[in-house]
């Protein structure tokens, strides 16, 4: 007898993601150093909403005075350094897994943010980005009229 499963795309999709990143974490881990200091990346959730754009990116031990955020050209652009916690006369570190150094996000988005309105937030190591959308990009419900 044989089984039949449903296949499906999305959840095959984020098993080849999630191994995708897996393996380039372990890339930039490596390229970092044994110190883990170096580039890094902080991962990044983008949710469109009917009015706007919201930008969720987790960078838990950096302080708000060292992001810099910056949208020019239709990219938006995030930057910042995670610094290393200053060592303690005879401690020895015996591992290091949690990233330092500086990190960088780029992220091209559509014609259609209205910049002048562009919110950050920062609480708790989440930097929350809200861009709205201009006035002409909203949808908006056509009305027929009788002929």
């Amino acid at each position: 007898m044989m089984t039949v499963s449903r296949w499906e795309p999305f959840r095959d999709m984020l098993t080849f993601q999630n191994r995708l990143n897996r393996l380039l974490g372990d890339s930039i881990q490596a390229y970092s150093g044994p110190e883990g200091v170096g580039s890094w990346v902080p991962p990044v959730d983008v949710v469109e909403e009917p009015e706007r754009l919201v930008f969720r990116a987790e960078i838990p031990g950096v302080s708000k005075e060292d992001i810099d955020i910056k949208f020019e050209n239709g990219t938006l652009v995030l930057r910042g350094e995670k610094k290393m916690e200053r060592e303690v006369e005879g401690e020895t570190a015996h591992r290091v897994e949690r990233f330092y150094g500086t990190f960088t996000r780029s992220f091209t988005l559509p014609a259609t943010i209205d910049a002048g309105k562009i919110q950050a937030r920062y609480k708790d190591g989440v930097l929350e980005l809200v861009l709205p959308k201009a006035e002409v990009a909203k949808p908006r419900k056509i009305e027929i009229v009788a002929a």
